[in-house]
């Protein structure tokens, strides 16, 4: 089969590598697409310390079940699948105390294994997850992405009516909006330097765009503050930004070995609640019955390419001049 092959930092090329064979307990699905994301960006930047190379990355697919591991019954050869890519261990102590996603042991499809740019992927049946036929092909490649989105939402207070600011218009920073949208926001305002994301954010779920917050009529600041991009000057200036009693969310991924600063006085003195929120944790399921009840994300598929556009599809994602880029390892096409 063709694989995008990641062999070191800065090292990818397209492949030929042998098919994947399901273990017990596995299945083999062939990928329809695999979002191409910020860690996969880590990863062949070579800033994850768990990654070992070489490596097949995409760990936000989709796709259909073509082959059966031992002791597997569903789901069955042809069922359409979104697909998990987060191993936790199960033995650790967060795993035991339900805290899977912070696991000592993590592990996870694309990251630390294998994933989805490639033709066929091997992964646990536990992790494949049945999608709803009604599901566009764009919706089903952001069921992972959204998960996370749903994940983050769960860790804030969810108050009816509070005002939102949330910092970076990528595919991120617009799924968090649409959710606290949802969810009961009063407003919701974003900033970002690109004005091209700017002007898609206001038409797609921002009540106010700006490139930065000095512009946002909110003088005493926003109940919920979300970090959305992992920058640490974005962080620094979002965490002066939130009201007295409000929340801030690190939702984005920022680079591990940078740290932000900020005044601890602040925190105390405007007691405010600084939270994080990590990858998936019991909201997958919900990501797809969203999407299932017409939360419509398909606008946020800009580019779909196929395995040998993988380098123009990493361009574009670095350039930001698209959302969500898709990779099909079954050819090109428009969302």
């Amino acid at each position: 089969m063709r694989a995008v092959l990641v062999t070191g930092p800065g090292e990818a090329r397209l492949a030929e590598t042998a098919d994947p064979v399901p273990a017990p307990g596995e299945v083999v699905v062939e990928v329809s697409s695999c979002g191409l994301c910020g860690t996969d960006m880590h990863i062949l930047g070579g800033e994850l310390p768990s990654v070992g190379y070489p490596l097949v990355p995409g760990h936000e697919l989709t796709g259909r079940v073509v082959a059966l591991g031992a002791g597997v019954t569903a789901p069955a050869v042809g069922t359409r699948v979104a697909v998990d890519p987060n191993l936790p261990c199960g033995a650790c102590h967060y795993c035991r105390v339900g805290r899977g996603n912070l696991c000592d042991d993590y592990s996870a499809i694309g990251v630390t294994r294998d994933g989805g740019f490639a033709e066929f992927v091997a992964v646990p049946a536990r992790c494949a997850y049945v999608l709803p036929d009604e599901l566009s092909d764009a919706a089903a490649g952001l069921v992972e992405p959204l998960s996370c989105a749903v994940h983050g939402l769960n860790r804030l207070p969810r108050r009816p009516g509070e005002h939102y600011l949330i910092y970076g218009a990528g595919t991120m920073g617009l799924m968090m909006a649409a959710v606290v949208r949802g969810a009961g926001a009063a407003s919701v305002s974003m900033v970002d330097v690109n004005a091209e994301r700017l002007a898609f954010a206001e038409s797609f779920a921002a009540d106010a765009v700006a490139t930065g917050a000095d512009v946002l009529d909110r003088p005493q600041g926003f109940e919920v503050v979300i970090d959305a991009t992992g920058v640490v000057a974005a962080i620094q200036d979002g965490l002066t930004r939130v009201r007295k009693g409000g929340t801030f969310l690190q939702f984005g991924v920022a680079d591990p070995a940078r740290t932000a600063a900020f005044s601890p006085f602040a925190v105390y003195n405007r007691e405010i609640d600084i939270i994080g929120s990590m990858a998936v944790h019991h909201s997958f399921q919900p990501a797809i019955d969203l999407l299932a009840a017409g939360l419509d994300l398909d606008p946020l598929v800009s580019d779909v390419f196929g395995l040998e556009g993988f380098d123009e599809a990493v361009a574009v994602f670095r350039a930001g001049t698209g959302r969500k880029l898709h990779i099909a390892p079954a050819g090109t096409g428009t969302p």
